[in-house]
């Protein structure tokens, strides 16, 4: 069973878009260069959406070929510079990878502020202006929107009580926010690959790793892991981005024409978000709600009032700080003004 028929609703409206509009566009392909092709938001959501979607919707005027960057041998955070420069035309991918590239890239991805859907998505939605010209003008693309991962949550193959019992341990994490929230929880933070998890924790050469709920029960980390930590550490949104210069290329119609069936693509990613997350929980702990992935047997462990607290003191007194010493006075105040007023919080430079 795949996510998408919980959006039933939503598939239905998607499907009687042919009009008028569509009839007059120009004949126009494109290739596209999508997230982990292994992951469901690129087999539910991306690779439908630009190989049959379009071409429905533009009455045979827009098509389109997609292939996972990681069916190309890329690692993701060559993903936007390489659109930059013209070797793609669309592409995907997440913004932790982007981290190196400009600190403003992690203002949406900082560990551990961002608890739920909800926040995370209200924060990304006022961030969309800072990305726009940030990506325009360091990087050459245009930004169409952003999407997500379902939450980013610790999964480990001892056991857990709570966030304080993360010290001590060897943490897999991608990025690095989730490697300093890591190591303000007193663990120690390893870099590897997603395919690498689960040898990884069966050698004992990392006891805990970071990934997305449902992203993990796919990849069979159900099997090396025990215990999971059931909050979001971060989200793991992901760029659509085009080149900017085969953006302007194309005719106004079909750019608006795009722009508008991407802004659907990120509505439908962000609405299954939570459905992902909650199936995660429960295909990982055998629950029989659990529809679209593998019954494990992990162990749950919600925060308590005291990992709440752990987790506002870790986010004001070190994640955020870290994070603006190394971004601009512009950043900083670009935060401040669009996600930090989101979700009532201040970054001080």
């Amino acid at each position: 069973m795949k996510l998408k028929q919980f959006l039933t609703g939503a598939c239905l409206l998607a499907a009687g878009m042919t009009g008028a509009v569509a009839q007059h566009l120009p004949k126009t392909h494109v290739r596209v260069v999508g997230s982990i092709s292994t992951l469901p938001q690129y087999k539910d959501f991306e690779q439908p959406f630009w190989t049959k979607e379009l071409a429905e919707r533009s009455g045979g005027a827009v098509t389109g070929e997609i292939r996972g960057f990681n069916e190309m041998g890329l690692k993701g955070p060559e993903v936007l510079r390489m659109t930059g420069m013209g070797s793609m035309e669309f592409a995907a991918t997440a913004l932790f990878y982007l981290a190196a590239d400009d600190p403003t890239n992690e203002m949406i991805d900082i560990a551990g502020l961002l608890p739920d859907v909800q926040s995370a998505r209200k924060a990304t939605e006022a961030s969309k202006p800072v990305y726009e010209k940030l990506y325009r003008e360091k990087f050459g693309v245009e930004l169409l929107g952003i999407g997500t991962y379902p939450g980013q949550v610790i999964y480990c193959n001892a056991e857990l009580k709570g966030l304080a019992d993360v010290k001590g341990k060897k943490v897999r994490v991608a990025g690095r926010s989730q490697s300093e929230f890591i190591e303000a929880l007193g663990g120690t933070p390893v870099t590897m690959a997603f395919g690498e998890v689960v040898p990884a924790m069966q050698n004992k050469t990392v006891d805990c790793a970071v990934t997305g709920t449902l992203s993990g029960n796919l990849a069979k980390w159900h099997e090396v892991a025990t215990h999971m930590i059931a909050a979001p550490v971060s989200w793991g949104q992901i760029v659509y981005a085009v080149n900017a210069k085969s953006w302007a290329r194309m005719d106004p119609k079909v750019r608006e024409f795009i722009s508008q069936e991407v802004r659907r693509l990120e509505k439908n990613v962000w609405d299954a978000a939570d459905q992902f997350t909650e199936q995660g929980y429960a295909c990982n702990a055998g629950r029989p709600d659990c529809k679209l992935g593998v019954p494990g047997k992990m162990t749950l462990v919600p925060l308590s009032k005291a990992d709440r607290e752990q987790l506002r003191k870790v986010v004001s007194d070190v994640m955020l700080p870290k994070w603006a010493a190394r971004c601009s006075a512009q950043c900083v105040s670009d935060f401040n003004a669009t996600v930090g007023k989101t979700l009532g919080v201040t970054a001080a430079k």
